[in-house]
């Protein structure tokens, strides 16, 4: 499966906003930007969060509940992506070293890898809702469904990584690992949460 042959504008700016690579814009703590990405944020689970990782994006064209969906997207793939890639470089060293956290460790990075699959289709599905005419395109209300689908689902095998990394004998590697897990399900669950804010123009 192709994950990354994906990028709109909006996403590759939103990755290269939070990786660094492109410095963000500089904005007032009280800016209307600002403000309207914090009282957006206030309907997430994880409002703290939303609003530190969205943040960056106060300067840009983000003054809608699309386009807000869209980078809230973008940074839950992001994170994904960049979990994935820590836990490949530490499965090999673990494999290497035979260590007793090797199985566990490779089963939660499997979790990883599907979630960075289920976030890349959604933001497929993301595009097709915009374009309803265009090659893939089809009923609004199936690309509302299917981007919840896609979404849940990334958040369902994220958790379940953070499962198989119980609490006890928690040495820090893993503790590293659970935490970094945890916080691409927590940006996933935000953004489903303002997805629904904006797919609520869709519903009947």
């Amino acid at each position: 499966m192709n994950r990354l042959g994906l990028s709109t504008p909006l996403l590759l700016l939103s990755i290269l906003c939070i990786s660094g690579t492109v410095e963000p814009a500089r904005f007032a703590r009280h800016s209307r930007p600002r403000a309207y990405i914090e009282t957006a944020c206030t309907k997430t689970l994880y409002p703290s969060l939303c609003t530190q990782y969205l943040s960056v994006f106060a300067n840009s064209t983000i003054q809608t509940p699309q386009q807000l969906a869209q980078a809230a997207l973008s940074v839950s793939l992001y994170k994904a992506l960049q979990t994935r890639r820590f836990m490949l470089k530490v499965v090999k060293e673990l494999k290497a070293m035979k260590s007793k956290d090797y199985q566990a460790v490779k089963d939660c990075l499997d979790q990883i890898g599907d979630s960075v699959d289920q976030l890349s289709q959604s933001v497929r599905e993301l595009h097709r809702l915009e374009h309803p005419g265009a090659a893939g395109g089809g009923d609004v209300f199936w690309h509302v469904s299917n981007f919840e689908t896609w979404v849940s689902s990334a958040m369902t095998d994220a958790s379940t990584c953070v499962d198989e990394l119980p609490g006890k004998d928690m040495n820090k590697l893993k503790a590293v690992i659970k935490a970094k897990v945890l916080n691409v399900a927590q940006t996933a669950s935000n953004a489903l949460a303002l997805f629904h804010r904006y797919a609520s123009k869709h519903k009947p």
